[in-house]
């Protein structure tokens, strides 16, 4: 039985992993600076609360010499980044090379599994988009990601760090089992559109004139549960050191995701629209090839589970 720790463990990524290892029969331990929710306390063999870059917590962490760390903790709000960039720099690059240190002396042989992000590649010159393709992100939270995967490779090179970043599409849905899901007033569109119908609010669209088939925002959407999946393959399966896109290699506009919500739900809340947001590209898809090349299949939910299990979440 392997030991994982899981940071950022009382959140929707952190939290949906925990549950996946378990399942897997993993010995798993959470750390997270926030209580984690009453659906997740008895989840994990044992929980930290405390910030993973705390003395505390990193004694924890090297006297439970983990097999692998997966690093889901960090700030990851795009709007907020620009307001505020130094709770970004710091919460997100200068803890993580703390603990990068603390793997480099004290855990050579632990993998580290990290939570990067498409917001890397900034508005990409084409979709949809490869590993390879220019990072050039457009925001303090999309250069925070990429200056942990820079350190990530340097690691690698320089000492042997054992890793795997996986830059997520946009995660949605909840656990198929109905044991866990997004907290009250998330941000990611198929959230907000489920809340706004369940509460009989309001939906707002951010720009209907993009580039696109309908003029709204095509991205790419995966399962949370999926996600999850594919930190546990990272343990299992010999994937080599690097990044990996998680994405579905396919395109849903805000418009379609309303109508597919309002087919399966069978209602809709107010539905309005406002300006376009800044450092919002027109498009957002992955190719997923170079991680289902050394994984397998990992993804096993479509768009309409992810509403199906979203909506029997809030509901």
């Amino acid at each position: 039985m392997a030991t994982v720790i899981v940071t950022g463990s009382a959140g929707y990524i952190g939290g949906q992993t925990m549950l996946e290892l378990k399942d897997a029969g993993y010995e798993v331990y959470g750390i997270d600076r926030r209580e984690p929710p009453a659906h997740l306390r008895g989840i994990p063999n044992g929980f930290l609360y405390q910030d993973f870059e705390s003395d505390v917590a990193l004694s924890w962490i090297i006297a439970k010499q983990p097999d692998a760390i997966i690093h889901c903790a960090g700030t990851s709000l795009v709007g907020p980044s620009v307001k505020n960039p130094s709770e970004y720099y710091n919460n997100n690059v200068a803890k993580t090379l703390k603990l990068l240190d603390i793997i480099k002396n004290s855990l050579p042989k632990c993998k580290f599994v990290f939570s990067s992000s498409a917001a890397t590649y900034g508005d990409p010159i084409m979709n949809p988009i490869h590993e390879v393709y220019p990072q050039q992100p457009v925001s303090p939270y999309g250069e925070s990601k990429l200056m942990i995967d820079m350190m990530l490779e340097s690691y690698h090179r320089a000492y042997g760090t054992d890793y795997v970043s996986f830059r997520y599409f946009n995660a949605c849905g909840a656990d198929p089992k109905g044991r866990h899901g997004q907290e009250p007033g998330a941000t990611h569109v198929i959230a907000k559109l489920l809340e706004a119908t369940r509460d009989d609010g309001q939906f707002r669209v951010y720009g209907d004139d993009y580039p696109t088939v309908d003029g709204t925002c095509v991205r790419d959407y995966v399962h949370v549960a999926d996600i999850a999946r594919a930190h546990a393959l990272a343990l299992y399966h010999d994937i080599p050191a690097g990044v990996y896109n998680l994405g579905s290699n396919q395109g849903t506009t805000v418009k379609q995701v309303i109508e597919q919500a309002r087919i399966i739900i069978g209602k809709m809340p107010d539905i309005g629209t406002e300006a376009r947001r800044a450092g919002d590209p027109p498009e957002l898809t992955a190719n997923p090839a170079k991680f289902e090349l050394v994984a397998g299949a990992w993804r096993h939910h479509d768009l309409d589970d992810m509403i199906q299990h979203a909506w029997a979440w809030y509901v």
